[in-house]
């Protein structure tokens, strides 16, 4: 009878420092795991966050339950109403915190880093000079990243999905640049398939471009040696197919209209019209 009682103690004090500390608590945090840390490690920081009871029985578990060395690197979003259990699980499954982010059509490489950078790794350094060598290439999609990802791996997701949209198509620099200009200088479908035709004349007729978008285009002949933005698969489609048209110029009005013209004089009268 007594070592039944002694059992029975044992079993509802494990049971006890199992069941998670705070079971009505809603309030959630991150938890990192760093590269290289153990079972031991893990443990310690929990206890220590006040997420469990008892650090060596979360090491016991989970060295019984042999997942002791799958627990992955990455941060976490847990609470104390999570038990041992829940955690070991999570972590071994490597279940880590994720941001949906949307990144939209014409953003830059420096407003993308500004939207993903609570994201990335508190303890490196952000390099947008890195981020800048993709400009153009940085597909503007909806993206599902994790916590501390590296500033790479994420910029592989968008390279590679720009690879994705854009397979099949005859893809050149001149065009992702052609592209980035009409991302910015046009919103429809229509409105960039004449401004491609339009743009690509003007180059091939040593016009310079004159866009508004790029100043350096004003005082320049020829394409800018880079994107000024990432530009959609819209604007990647018009420039590829440019419409051919009788205009040689346009301008945007304050309401957003797109005004076409033939000559220089229909232009002036144009932007003294639009543009009082």
């Amino acid at each position: 009878m007594k070592k039944k009682i002694i059992f029975i103690i044992i079993s509802l004090f494990i049971l006890t420092i199992c069941l998670p500390r705070n079971f009505s608590s809603s309030k959630e945090e991150f938890f990192t795991i760093q590269k290289g840390e153990g079972s031991k490690d893990i443990a310690s920081n929990l206890e220590k966050d006040g997420i469990i009871w008892w650090n060596h029985l979360f090491r016991a578990y989970v060295l019984i339950r042999g997942t002791s060395d799958r627990m992955q690197a990455g941060t976490y979003q847990i609470s104390p109403s999570m038990g041992i259990l829940t955690l070991a699980e999570k972590f071994a499954s490597g279940d880590v915190a994720e941001e949906t982010i949307t990144v939209p059509e014409g953003f830059t490489a420096r407003q993308i880093l500004s939207k993903i950078q609570e994201l990335l790794p508190k303890s490196d350094p952000v390099n947008l000079a890195e981020l800048e060598k993709h400009e153009g290439y940085l597909f503007p999609d909806t993206y599902v990243i994790p916590y501390d990802s590296e500033l790479n791996r994420v910029i592989k997701m968008m390279t590679d999905n720009f690879d994705k949209k854009t397979t099949g198509l005859k893809i050149t620099p001149q065009v992702v640049v052609m592209a980035s200009i009409l991302e910015k200088e046009v919103k429809t479908k229509e409105e960039k398939e004449l401004v491609s035709g339009l743009l690509w004349k003007r180059l091939r007729t040593g016009w310079p471009l004159q866009v508004d978008a790029e100043m350096w285009t004003y005082e320049n002949r020829g394409l800018p040696k880079e994107p000024i933005c990432n530009p959609g698969l819209e604007s990647i489609l018009a420039a590829l197919n440019p419409k051919d048209s009788l205009y040689w110029f346009y301008l945007a009005t304050p309401e957003g209209k797109t005004i076409f013209s033939k000559t220089l004089e229909e232009h002036n009268i144009a932007r003294a019209k639009y543009l009082k």
